[in-house]
């Protein structure tokens, strides 16, 4: 097998592509060959060592990967070779040719996804009908600010909530990051590095956002905030801007406005049998052509760290896949 090895943490160019032997699945894993494998802003931020797991080195990044079941362990029924399957583990391990899974981590893909779309929009599709079935709930006709628009987390977003009936505001930092979230079903878009983005929103919305998504923080984070109406409700998703804002907390008293936080992969690792319908919902929705994940970039496994450095400093829109 050929893999990304990470043997301290730190940039994404001190990892190293070896090669070991095949591995062999124990008792409730699977190995799978794999056909591509997602990269996220959290893969790079665990090989820094700057995420809240710091697994032990050395090991492999990759949350989520997609392939073809070569052969399964012990107890595991219904996942023949030849399957076509996609998950996701914090066990990590998808960058490579070769995966070992739990089996509990990943559910059948359907023929209608590629491989490709199947492995990068698994994690942001995942946490977003997550974020907005489990920790909210969007009406029909709400309008929701997405900070960050342009990314992948960003991109699922305004897929989702459009899909659910809102109306939403893309705010990206470039036009082709615009451009992209005004195809994935934004009604407005907004360059949040140089526009008032209270006043924007408000304008486009009459009394201000009833939502907003914030993958970014940074100094987005209280202007979003601002921009809600009455009893509206703020998701923190993720720091993708590089630091983490404080938000003034009588902006929240005042006008009964909600704060809550998003934590898929945490939820996920408490109740593997719910995340597995989840990812399920996902792939089957994506099947069925009521999601639309925006088409990935794709990077051979010899240039991880172009792909990892392009994504921390958010040079790429939508999302990233590597091919073993």
């Amino acid at each position: 097998m050929r893999r990304i090895v990470c043997r301290e943490f730190g940039p994404p160019d001190r990892l190293t592509l070896e090669e070991a032997p095949d591995p062999e699945p124990g008792p409730g894993e699977v190995l799978v060959k794999v056909h591509a494998a997602g990269v996220s802003f959290v893969d790079g931020l665990i090989a820094g060592g700057m995420y809240q797991l710091r697994p032990p080195l050395p090991f492999t990044p990759g949350l989520v990967a997609a392939g073809e079941v070569l052969t399964s362990g012990a107890g595991v029924p219904g996942l023949g070779a030849g399957r076509r399957v996609a998950g996701s583990t914090f066990g990590m391990g998808g960058y490579a040719s070769h995966w070992i899974v739990p089996a509990e981590a990943i559910v059948p893909l359907p023929d209608a996804v590629t491989y490709e779309v199947a492995a990068t929009a698994l994690e942001s599709y995942s946490t977003m009908l997550f974020a907005l079935s489990t920790r909210t709930t969007v009406r029909s006709g709400e309008w929701v600010l997405v900070l960050g628009a342009g990314g992948g987390i960003g991109l699922a977003a305004v897929d989702v909530a459009s899909t659910l009936g809102a109306n939403v505001i893309a705010a990206a930092s470039s036009p082709a990051k615009r451009t992209a979230a005004l195809s994935a079903g934004a009604r407005a878009a907004i360059d949040y590095e140089t526009e008032d983005l209270k006043a924007r929103v408000r304008e486009i919305t009459g009394a201000g956002a009833d939502l907003v998504i914030d993958p970014v923080g940074d100094p987005f984070a209280e202007p979003a905030l601002r921009s809600l109406r009455a009893f509206g409700r703020y998701l923190v998703v993720g720091f993708t801007g590089g630091s983490i804002p404080r938000l003034p907390l009588n902006r929240v008293l005042l006008e009964n406005r909600t704060i809550a936080g998003v934590d898929w992969g945490a939820w996920s690792r408490e109740n593997p049998a719910g995340n597995r319908r989840l990812m399920a919902d996902v792939l089957g929705r994506i099947a069925a052509g009521t999601l639309h994940p925006h088409p990935p970039q794709t990077y051979p496994l010899e240039r991880t760290a172009e792909a990892l450095n392009a994504l921390a400093k958010r040079q790429i829109t939508g999302k990233l896949a590597l091919l073993p």
